[in-house]
């Protein structure tokens, strides 16, 4: 498809604009392309002026699609009340006898529904509307609203079908640019949502193809930004995440900002950059978002369990519906394991098993990361194997990575456990180079600490793992039958191996090398 030059056709309207007033279907022309160019302040005026315009020169129709536009793009940026005083000047010169403009309204009042958050009043509003839209503008946007408010009310499958013929006329380029990119965000996000990581990622890269199409384009706005930065971390693109993330956090505005700071918390906590992360997960709470798993995963790290358990039994609790509750059982088995708490491990992976549809491979690798590691956990390596094989499959299918390396971690954990020495070689190294690509360097550092580890003597894995129950010395060397002096050199011998100072800091050492239970 040829590229259209919008900051052309924008430069050019607004010198016409400058000699003499442009026409009022100019001026439709003029506001998308601002809005193409990131001119969003500019839209409003250029759609106020061509409804004016198309007024005193007595065209009623035209002159409402403009203010049907104009209450579209104030709903898009959040200024809801002044979307609805538009509705209700529109209403007022609708004749009854047009079923396109009686379309616009029902869609309108149905929109104003939806951002309210009733689904189910929006829902048979957006149907109505949907045989009288004469557009593909419009009928996209009836099917985006239709499809949301199946979503909202719980009706998924219905929901895709509906996203699915909105994304037919899209690609089709018959759809402005101003409901194609939110189509776009819509099908992207819907898909995230339903954890079908792989439609996440074909709809993200068309996009992509798309925007290169629209010269000067200013692409991935709002909610967009933060999806494409998910996209971006699943693969392993770190650093563009981040920068996806931080761009979000200056575009969105409060009650909305929330979700681009967790992501760029779960970014940063990956990379290892622990204050970061920290930072940013308080700002996303400030502005109302949950931010578990991710502040959990981080107070794991930090040695903080009591915090990070707490954190997830909360967040379990308070919606056992949301899409969010696999990822919230997925650390929780990790973190149980982590803990020696086999058995809330055992029902975490047990509950994430259920939820891992067949459609979703994402969800079935999750579940079979879960099942493999509590095997190991509960001293059945054998058993895991297969599982955390099936699991690393699917995260190459999803092309995911950093998933693969900490699933091949696992692997060389249990062939370790069998006495296979060289293929947890094999799998340490294999792991070591995908982390070292990604600059995970919590990852790394870990590995080393596991190589340390591998040099500690029987003896010295026997007092460590008495030592992270929290007995003291002489409780050790009671219980060992030696004296004190000589588990206090074991101690000491330990403290080299794993380069800690602390008896806390090598109990968390045990704790994340799964040295207890």
């Amino acid at each position: 498809m040829e590229q259209h030059d919008w900051p052309a056709e924008y430069a050019e309207l607004i010198a016409a604009d400058r000699r003499s007033p442009l026409p009022p279907e100019d001026l439709d022309r003029l506001a998308v392309a601002a809005f193409v160019l990131g001119h969003d302040d500019e839209v409003t005026v250029y759609r106020e002026r061509a409804h004016e315009e198309h007024l005193a020169r007595g065209e009623l129709v035209p002159a409402l699609r403009s203010a049907f536009w104009l209450g579209f793009h104030l709903q898009q940026h959040g200024e809801v009340a002044r979307a609805a005083g538009w509705r209700a000047r529109t209403e007022r010169l609708v004749p009854d006898d047009n079923s396109e403009l009686t379309g616009l309204l029902l869609q309108a009042d149905a929109a104003l529904l939806m951002y309210a958050g009733d689904g189910a009043a929006a829902l048979p509003l957006f149907e109505r509307s949907l045989p009288l839209a004469v557009d593909p503008d419009t009928r996209v946007l009836g099917l985006l609203g239709h499809a949301n408010c199946l979503r909202m009310v719980g009706r998924w499958t219905e929901a895709l079908a509906a996203f699915d013929e909105a994304m037919v006329h899209v690609t089709s380029g018959r759809v402005g640019p101003e409901v194609t990119g939110m189509a776009y965000c819509a099908v992207i996000a819907v898909s995230l949502n339903m954890y079908d990581i792989r439609r996440a990622q074909e709809w993200t890269q068309a996009l992509s193809g798309w925007c290169e199409e629209q010269s000067g384009l200013v692409p991935y706005r709002g909610a967009c930004l933060v999806h494409r930065a998910q996209i971006l971390q699943l693969r392993g693109a770190w650093t563009e995440a981040a920068g996806a993330a931080e761009d979000a956090c200056r575009r969105l505005s409060a009650g909305t900002v929330g979700s681009a700071w967790y992501r760029l918390a779960e970014v940063e906590r990956q990379r290892g950059r622990y204050a970061a992360a920290e930072r940013a997960y308080q700002t996303a709470a400030a502005d109302g978002m949950d931010v578990q798993p991710g502040l959990a995963r981080l107070r794991a790290m930090q040695g903080k369990y009591d915090a990070a358990i707490a954190g997830l039994e909360r967040a379990l609790a308070e919606d056992p519906f949301s899409p969010n509750h696999p990822m919230l059982l997925a650390a929780q088995a990790e973190l149980a394991i982590e803990v020696g708490d086999r058995e809330t491990a055992r029902k975490a992976a047990s509950e994430l098993n259920e939820a891992a549809r067949a459609d979703s491979p994402y969800l079935r690798a999750l579940a079979a990361y879960s099942e493999g590691a509590v095997r190991i956990a509960c001293g059945d390596p054998q058993g895991a194997i297969p599982s955390l094989r099936r699991a690393w499959t699917l995260w190459q299918q999803l092309e995911m990575p950093y998933e693969g390396a900490r699933t091949r971690l696992l692997v060389g954990q249990a062939c370790r456990a069998l006495g296979d020495v060289d293929a947890e070689q094999m799998e340490l190294d294999s792991a070591r180079v995908v982390f070292e690509r990604l600059g995970a360097v919590a990852d790394l550092a870990a590995l080393d600490q596991a190589d340390r580890s591998s040099v500690l003597s029987p003896r010295e894995v026997e007092v460590l793992r008495l030592l992270a129950t929290g007995a003291t010395n002489r409780a050790i060397a009671d219980q060992l039958f030696l004296s004190e002096r000589t588990i206090a050199r074991h101690v000491s011998n330990i403290f080299g191996k794993l380069g800690v100072s602390s008896r806390a800091a090598a109990t968390a050492w045990a704790y994340q090398h799964k040295l207890t239970g």
